[in-house]
């Protein structure tokens, strides 16, 4: 019954902090570690990837972001990528929980680009007042070979949200 009582005292503290912390305003930036085996596509096995974002909230649960990222594969024979993304976040209840859209243009060696859109959904975990960990499930469709660059994965980031007070 303890543990009980505890865990939902712990649910409506989070809940608590949380409120009004998508709100008209604020700014935003964060970073990402993906891959590490937990994606998966038809071209790559091992994946290594590290995303970085900024992003505003023009209006209440809603964010425009912006990102750059880079992946590194295990194998020999397909090349690191760089990656150029714009997308938005929306925020579904004010726990945390967001649903995200975004477009990535890909480029890796000389002879390959790819157009990437995407979706994701996550979760804001909040530490302390400003700072969040963000693990999320997303995928990217690939115009190329559906089959071979699409991607499912998950991918654990931390943001903070700049506050304008």
């Amino acid at each position: 019954m303890r543990k009980k009582i505890a865990l939902l005292a712990t649910a409506f503290a989070m809940a608590v902090t949380a409120n009004a912390q998508f709100q008209q305003g604020k700014g935003y930036i964060g970073a990402s570690l993906t891959g590490l085996d937990i994606h998966y596509n038809g071209a790559e096995k091992f994946n290594l990837g590290l995303e970085a974002k900024g992003g505003y909230l023009f209006m209440d649960n809603l964010m425009a972001l912006a990102g750059v990222g880079y992946e590194h594969s295990g194998r020999e024979d397909v090349a690191d990528k760089f990656s150029v993304s714009v997308g938005a976040r929306y925020y579904i209840i004010q726990n945390g929980l967001y649903l995200g859209i975004n477009g990535k243009w890909i480029h890796a060696n000389h002879n390959y680009n790819d157009v990437m859109p995407g979706a994701e959904v996550g979760y804001a975990f909040y530490i302390n007042r400003s700072v969040t960990i963000e693990p999320a499930v997303y995928y990217d469709h690939s115009f190329r070979k559906h089959s071979d660059y699409s991607t499912v994965g998950l991918k654990v980031g931390i943001g903070v949200y700049l506050f304008d007070d």
